[in-house]
């Protein structure tokens, strides 16, 4: 266990509270960053929060001073993809620029070590339904574009100093604590598992399919559905990868299989013990009729072994935390 700080931004939100939780159950030192603007302050279990921005300059300069930080993994970001097309410069300003600043008080400060939360939306419309690291990217969004951008300035600024880092590039991500701890808490969210239980539990009136007639077994698109909890084992691991004298790379997270809109829907009844109100709607604009991640480089890099590759506990942890915020 390193005795150095660990800093986390965004710390309080979906993914990153559940990565605290784990940081803070292996006995790491955690310093939480998070603006709270899609974060919750009751996320975080573990390590002290401090509430602010990354593009905070002079907040960041003394976080990583004072608590003697020397690894940061870096989530605080927004991520939802149509309003990144409608207001474009939010995205950048948070995601691309927020971040420069960020790594330029990594840069001033010596860290060592950097994660960074990335997304296969870097891939845009891919040619092939399996993405691979390989892959060309080409982002369709300015999501996806944000988040690129990052990748490009960690990926020049590791080539000319001592910083080593990994870039995490997230498929579709569901799920939560399976103790009920935490879980996906955020306000008018957009994915599906998410927005099917809400639809369960009578928080939305139905839950729409986008394009029932894609070239895939039913007609619905398939995506590679992720277990949060598989997801931040994968942040440790990267961080005891980078530790080791790991050199810098970048990963696909997903378990290299995928589901359609049908059979996460069917789920979900199936789960609920009841059947949704469903809703058939035309495609949407830019939604490839199957994204897959080609997951192997994740497994073999990092020594990576997920333990939740299920579709039914994937519903079963999300419905279950969706039942404890109605009831709050």
């Amino acid at each position: 266990m390193s005795k150095k700080g660990v800093l986390v931004t965004g710390g309080a939100g979906y993914i990153g509270s559940h990565v605290v939780r784990q940081l803070g159950e292996a006995g790491e030192r955690i310093v939480v960053l998070d603006n709270l603007y899609s974060g919750f302050a009751k996320s975080v279990l573990y390590g002290e929060l401090i509430v602010g921005d990354t593009g905070d300059r002079e907040l960041v300069a003394r976080i990583l001073r004072e608590h003697d930080i020397d690894s940061v993994l870096h989530f605080a970001a927004h991520t939802v993809v149509p309003e990144s097309v409608s207001n474009p410069l939010k995205y950048y300003g948070n995601n691309t620029s927020n971040t420069r600043t960020l790594l330029q008080c990594c840069n001033e400060a010596g860290i060592k070590h950097f994660i960074f939360s990335s997304t296969a939306a870097v891939y845009g419309m891919p040619d092939s339904a399996m993405a691979s690291e390989d892959t060309p990217t080409a982002p369709i969004n300015a999501y996806g574009t944000s988040k690129l951008m990052s990748e490009m300035m960690l990926r020049d600024l590791s080539a000319v100093t001592d910083l080593r880092h990994v870039v995490l590039r997230y498929f579709n991500v569901a799920g939560s604590d399976p103790q009920g701890r935490i879980g996906q808490s955020t306000r008018d969210a957009t994915l599906l598992i998410k927005v099917a239980c809400e639809a369960a539990l009578g928080k939305r009136p139905h839950v729409s399919i986008f394009g029932t007639d894609y070239p895939t077994p039913d007609g619905t698109g398939v995506r590679d559905y992720i277990h949060v909890e598989d997801l931040a084992d994968a942040h440790l691991q990267a961080l005891a990868y980078l530790r080791n004298g790991g050199n810098s790379t970048t990963l696909n997270c997903g378990y290299g299989h995928g589901y359609s809109v049908r059979e996460v829907l069917d789920t979900v009844q199936r789960v609920h013990g009841k059947p949704l109100t469903i809703q058939e709607m035309p495609r949407r604009a830019g939604d490839p009729p199957t994204l897959v991640a080609k997951a192997d480089r994740v497994r073999n890099t990092l020594g990576w072994q997920p333990r939740y590759d299920d579709l039914t506990v994937i519903v079963e942890t999300s419905l279950a935390w969706e039942k404890k915020l109605g009831g709050r």
